[in-house]
């Protein structure tokens, strides 16, 4: 198979020359170059592509072409995973031109607009290159080298399990037949009874029958020391919990994030995030999530991963609180932050309940997407989640249906979103509308719709149901002490009852009815659902943390001020 593609299209002879040169210098060694002279020739070629199954990363569209934006919307039907970018050859700020092309960006017709190098070692113009190549390599690239092989038959619920726990730590899994040549010569290297899956770390060589995640996260060095005592314990790691570790760790907190699942939560998951500060062309969730998993790596906190926390002992003047594992390891720390986010509510429906992994997924469709190919999908929610998983699944899938109980999105989802999805030829919007029933024959392969507002039912082929239906707190683990309110979220600084709060003590902003244990993000009561905001929270929380720890037992911790200023 030929590398993946990279099309310049461009009616200009010069322009498109020194255009396809320019990208031939940085990209001609790990992708296939190829110049089209008009938009006929560029559908064609791609067409050709398609048909052969043969990948194509980016089309560059040069402006000056006929019509910029109708090629790309015809690029997004041949091949919905190729970034769609526009290059303009001068720059204008005003004009007919500039406002189709905003037009069609904040819709996702064009990925981004470029302006064309007109020297050498244009660093800004290569950059955003890159970052296109990079996310399209995570959605839809074919790694030539998989960090994890997993050996199992095809379809094995275990083995899908096991390749959720990655999906947003951009580690590549590879999965392999057992009668396949590969699987084969890792299942020879088994010592002992060879029992499904198989797990193959390609960087140590290690051969793991059957592993737990937190077996395969030891191994890949996401397990912190628990023999000492830390100053701050992180609870969950989403943007909440992820900007509390930055922040302690840079403040000179002994910091230990601890997670049962993947890095980033829910935002972790997010296909896309486009109105986050300060990512113009956006970041998908499992990117930001590495990065800021990354950033805290870096100021010293340390990530043990892969046990559930299951109960909390709260300390007191000198002596530690104590985080109970599920594997019977303990966690002391002198200050606890509960980031544990929210999980989706559960659909209730015994037909579909029983398919869950078979065809049913809670939660977006990071690993499953692929599966879609030239299949149907539907999604069930209307909040900013259920629309990028919905976009994201548009890339792969023949047709993605959104169902929603409310007469419309507007008053739960992004503006930006709405409009890309009102804009997209594959996804089609079902409001005033449930899934009621769903089955097939061990996997499924077909739902039914109550259509609320002309009083019918209606069945129709699925082969993925993605639900992503409200928000539950993950509190339940926590013991009464920290009180919570009637939906589960855990209430903090004023708003914990007078009668609930330890005597003497009143409850900082962001500090629970516990003195010392703090509550961000998602699960606090009355916080506001968005990644801007959980992160807001976890920086704000570390003064506090800061100010109780030097306020306990006399002891100073770190050598800045409990009170930074940033």
């Amino acid at each position: 198979m030929r590398d993946p593609a990279v099309f310049v299209v461009a009616t200009d002879p010069e322009g498109g020359a020194a255009l396809l040169a320019e990208m031939q210098s940085r990209y001609a060694r790990d992708y296939d170059l190829v110049l089209a002279s008009s938009t006929d020739e560029a559908e064609a070629l791609l067409a050709e592509r398609a048909a052969a199954d043969e990948p194509v990363a980016m089309v560059v569209v040069r402006a000056d072409c006929a019509d910029p934006v109708a090629l790309c919307s015809a690029i997004r039907s041949t091949v919905p995973t190729a970034k769609r970018l526009v290059v303009r050859p001068t720059w204008t700020r005003t004009g007919p031109l500039v406002e189709a092309l905003a037009a069609a960006t904040l819709t996702g017709v064009v990925d981004t607009v470029l302006l064309q190098p007109s020297d050498r070692r244009d660093e800004e113009f290569h950059s955003a290159i890159s970052e296109y190549l990079s996310d399209w390599f995570t959605v839809a690239g074919t790694p030539l080298v998989q960090a994890l092989r997993i050996v199992a038959e095809p379809g094995d619920a275990r083995a899908a399990e096991l390749v959720r726990w990655f999906d947003t730590s951009i580690i590549d899994v590879g999965w392999l037949s057992p009668g396949s040549e590969e699987g084969r010569a890792v299942l020879d290297r088994v010592e002992g009874t060879v029992a499904l899956p198989v797990v193959e770390l390609f960087h140590t060589g290690a051969v793991l029958v059957d592993p737990s995640p937190a077996d395969l996260f030891d191994l890949l060095g996401q397990s912190a020391d628990l023999s000492e005592t830390y100053d701050l314990a992180v609870v969950g790691t989403g943007p909440a919990g992820l900007a509390a570790a930055v922040y302690g760790g840079s403040e000179g907190l002994r910091t230990v994030m601890l997670e049962m699942r993947n890095p980033g939560g829910q935002a972790g998951t997010s296909s896309m995030i486009r109105n986050y500060l300060g990512f113009p062309r956006g970041i998908s969730g499992s990117r930001l999530a590495v990065r800021g998993l990354n950033q805290a790596n870096r100021f010293g906190a340390r990530l043990h991963r892969g046990r559930k926390v299951q109960h909390l002992d709260a300390g007191g003047p000198g002596v530690p609180h104590r985080l109970v594992l599920e594997d019977g390891g303990e966690v002391l720390a002198r200050a606890v932050v509960l980031a544990t986010g929210a999980t989706y509510r559960r659909l209730g429906v015994p037909g579909i309940e029983e398919l869950v992994g078979n065809g049913v997924t809670y939660g977006a469709p990071m690993s499953e997407a692929r599966g879609m190919a030239g299949r149907y999908a539907v999604v069930v929610g209307g909040g900013n989640s259920a629309g990028q998983a919905a976009i994201h699944l548009a890339r792969f899938a023949e047709m993605v249906k959104i169902v929603v109980r409310r007469p419309d999105l507007s008053a739960t989802m992004s503006s930006y979103l709405i409009d890309e999805i009102d804009a997209h030829p594959r996804i089609r919007l079902f409001t005033e509308a449930q899934v009621v029933d769903g089955g097939g024959e061990g996997r499924l392969e077909w739902v039914t719709y109550r259509r609320n507002d002309v009083g019918e039912d209606v069945t129709a082929p699925c082969d993925g149901l993605f639900l992503m239906l409200g928000a539950e707190p993950q509190t339940s683990w926590l013991p009464d002490e920290v009180c919570c309110d009637d939906k589960g979220f855990i209430l903090t600084g004023p708003d914990v009852p007078e009668d609930r709060r330890v005597a003497g003590h009143v409850p900082e902003h962001l500090e629970t009815c516990l003195p010392g244990v703090y509550a961000v993000g998602d699960a606090r009561s009355g916080s506001v659902k968005r990644v801007a905001a959980a992160a807001g929270e976890g920086a704000v929380v570390v003064p506090y943390v800061h100010a109780h720890l030097e306020a306990s037992a006399g002891v100073v911790v770190g050598e800045t001020s409990p009170m930074p200023g940033r």
